[in-house]
C-alpha cells in the first residue's frame, strides 16, 4: 500500500490548508486510516483517525474542532480539513493506514495498533 499526501504550504496563523491523502488500493473501505505529525525536535503524534466501517473518528488532544478528518473511499482518499491554524500546529503531517480492526481509528491513534504503511508527509507551516 502506497500512500500520497499533499496540500501542506505556508499560512498565517488563524487560515486553513486541507490535506488529502491518496492511497493506492480499490477498497479504501477497508482500511484505517490516519493522519500524525511532527514537528521539530519533537516526537510524532497522532492527529485524527478514521475508522473503516462506520466513519467514526478519534482526535489528539486538544484539535477537535478545529482539525476534521475524512474519508472518500470512492476516490481512495482521505482529507484532513485545518481550521483555525496556530504556529503550534507547523509539522510535517503524515497520513498512514492499516487494515481494518474492531475500534481501529482509537488503537491505532493511541499507539495500541501501529500503522503498516505510511505516506512520505507534506509540510505546514503556521506563521504568527
Amino acid at each position: 500500500v502506497q500512500l500520497q499526501a499533499s496540500g501542506g504550504g505556508l499560512v498565517q496563523a488563524g487560515g486553513s490548508l486541507r490535506l488529502s491523502c491518496e492511497v493506492s488500493v480499490f477498497n479504501l473501505e477497508d482500511y484505517t486510516i490516519g493522519w500524525f505529525r511532527q514537528a521539530p525536535g519533537k516526537e510524532r503524534e497522532a492527529v485524527s483517525c478514521i475508522s473503516s466501517s462506520d466513519g467514526s473518528t478519534y482526535y489528539g488532544n486538544s484539535l477537535k474542532g478545529r482539525f476534521t478528518i475524512s474519508r472518500d473511499n470512492a476516490k481512495s482518499t482521505a482529507y484532513l480539513q485545518m481550521n483555525s491554524l496556530k504556529p503550534e500546529d507547523t509539522a510535517v503531517y503524515y497520513c498512514a493506514t492499516r487494515w481494518r480492526d474492531y475500534m481501529g481509528h482509537y488503537y491505532m491513534c493511541t499507539g495500541r495498533l501501529p500503522a503498516t504503511s505510511w505516506g512520505q508527509g507534506t509540510l505546514v507551516t503556521v506563521s504568527s
